[in-house]
């Protein structure tokens, strides 16, 4: 007599209510920051009318929030590391909401930099914070959905930001938008309140009674911590001359001197055996902003500008962009649990390159122009939904906030460096096809450092048994052999080991 095993429910079932609870409290967080990031530019041509801003001037307004991204994503990661993933998330809508609604009482270039600022340490603490709680919160087998379905809320918020945009601007203008961003503050108190931690950082942290410090390789001694301190300044202060008109004339020097700076803080906290995963992983980040942010941050003054568009065309143009990437993260999400994280990464962006020039090439047909971009976005930027994932399965849970928060966030220097690079290309070609050269060669690069597993294979070398996934499942999770085996005692709390080195404590 055959029988027939019971039918295994539906994916979707495998997430407890609470599960889907701290899922879609970090979503709407993810859908306020998108919404606030984006504001800027939305009006950045009004930005730049009422203060008499030049086209490189304007675009170092979306650098601005780049400028300390790598610090915040750093600092706020630790805390998530150290005192929960809720907290800081809490922390860093708090932040970037502030910083918002600052924006909005700007009275020159400079103030409306500084309110930048903060917005951007804010989010890297958010992007950190929201990743590591939703993917430390679900099942290990459906951590690709989780990490494509949240960083889908960007595209919400910024489809949300272009509605608003259209409502608010013509009436009240474009201040009001950044009033908006008070919204968040609300959230955050109810998510305050109402969120459980996330499973596995309680699991693996709060109830072992762990209290990690990734920094305390910077700060192993007096004489190291002083260096630290002079190179947090340092770092910070080039990267704001670079994107400033206070470093005209000086941007190779300073962009070596930031440069180096991060490349050193990647190197201690990344220990004898990590150094060379958070330099990789830093490289490959900085190329996917390169690659994308190009159309994210311009793509509104080239409407505007090169194809004469109105506001309601823009808006129409920006829903299909924004759909777009949404669609894509979420089928992002599918794909990385089925084919694996790096593999569908590489390939949907393989496949992207196929729209980067139609896009561009398109004029007068509005219907044509917002297909190609839907198409472009989804398989370009939302296969960026699965970067939480894969960044994430390459740090144990004791150290993955600030892990993630500092790789990705020195990573979005590129983001940072594309729209002042694309205005700086625009001077000698049409906009159109400086972006289209940022976008296609950023996306080759990408394709060939996660399609070759550049990192973990570096990461191979140094660290021979490092786990290939410490976000699969426990049963699932074979480490590299290719190398001689350790055997001798582990390093104590007390011999502060290096970052990089926590996943064999």
């Amino acid at each position: 007599m055959q029988t027939t095993s019971p039918a295994k429910p539906r994916w979707y079932r495998e997430v407890s209510g609470t599960q889907w609870k701290s899922f879609f409290a970090a979503w709407i967080g993810y859908v306020l920051d998108g919404f606030d990031f984006v504001l800027i530019t939305l009006v950045l041509t009004e930005i730049s009318a009422e203060f008499g801003l030049s086209t490189v001037q304007a675009a170092s307004l979306i650098s601005g929030a780049f400028i300390t991204r790598w610090l915040g994503g750093a600092v706020l990661g630790a805390l998530g590391d150290r005192y929960g993933r809720k907290a800081s998330m809490v922390l860093s809508i708090l932040l970037y909401s502030l910083g918002t609604f600052a924006c909005g009482f700007a009275w020159d270039y400079h103030s409306l930099f500084a309110a930048r600022l903060a917005i951007g340490m804010g989010m890297a603490g958010e992007y950190s914070a929201s990743a590591t709680y939703v993917m430390e919160s679900w099942p290990a087998k459906l951590r690709g959905r989780a990490s494509g379905f949240l960083i889908s809320g960007f595209s919400v918020g910024s489809v949300l930001a272009a509605q608003v945009y259209n409502w608010v601007v013509p009436s009240l203008g474009w201040r009001w938008m950044f009033y908006l961003g008070l919204i968040p503050i609300a959230v955050a108190l109810w998510m305050r309140r109402a969120l459980p931690e996330a499973e596995e950082w309680a699991e693996t942290v709060a109830e072992r009674g762990a209290k990690p410090n990734p920094f305390r390789p910077l700060f192993a001694t007096r004489g190291r911590a002083l260096a630290n301190t002079a190179l947090t300044v340092l770092a910070t202060l080039s990267l704001f001359l670079v994107f400033t008109p206070g470093g005209a004339g000086l941007v190779p020097v300073l962009s070596v001197v930031a440069g180096l700076s991060l490349a050193a803080f990647a190197v201690q906290l990344g220990g004898k055996r990590g150094w060379a995963l958070y330099l990789s992983m830093i490289v490959t980040l900085f190329f996917a902003f390169l690659y994308s942010w190009p159309i994210q941050a311009l793509l509104p003054t080239y409407l505007k500008t090169d194809l004469g568009y109105s506001t309601d065309q823009i808006t129409d143009v920006l829903y299909f962009a924004g759909f777009g990437t949404m669609v894509g993260c979420w089928a992002a999400g599918f794909l990385g649990d089925r084919i694996g994280a790096k593999k569908a990464y590489a390939l949907t962006l393989l496949g992207s390159l196929a729209f980067v020039y139609p896009v561009f090439a398109v004029h007068d047909n509005l219907l044509l122009l917002g297909v190609l971009l839907f198409l472009l976005q989804a398989t370009s930027f939302g296969i960026s939904g699965l970067l939480p994932r894969y960044i994430g399965g390459h740090f144990p849970t004791e150290s993955r906030g600030a892990a993630l928060g500092f790789t990705y966030n020195v990573g979005a220097l590129g983001g940072a460096v594309a729209p002042v690079l694309g205005a700086h290309l625009a001077s000698g070609m049409d906009l159109g096809q400086a972006l289209a050269v940022l976008t296609f060669a950023g996306t080759v690069i990408v394709v060939l450092l996660v399609g070759f597993d550049v990192p973990a294979r570096l990461n191979r070398l140094t660290d021979p048994e490092a786990e290939r996934d410490h976000l699969a499942e426990p049963s699932e999770r074979p480490r590299h052999t290719d190398g001689p085996q350790q055997t001798g005692p582990q390093p104590s709390d007390e011999q502060a080991p290096p970052l990089g080195d926590a996943a064999r404590r």
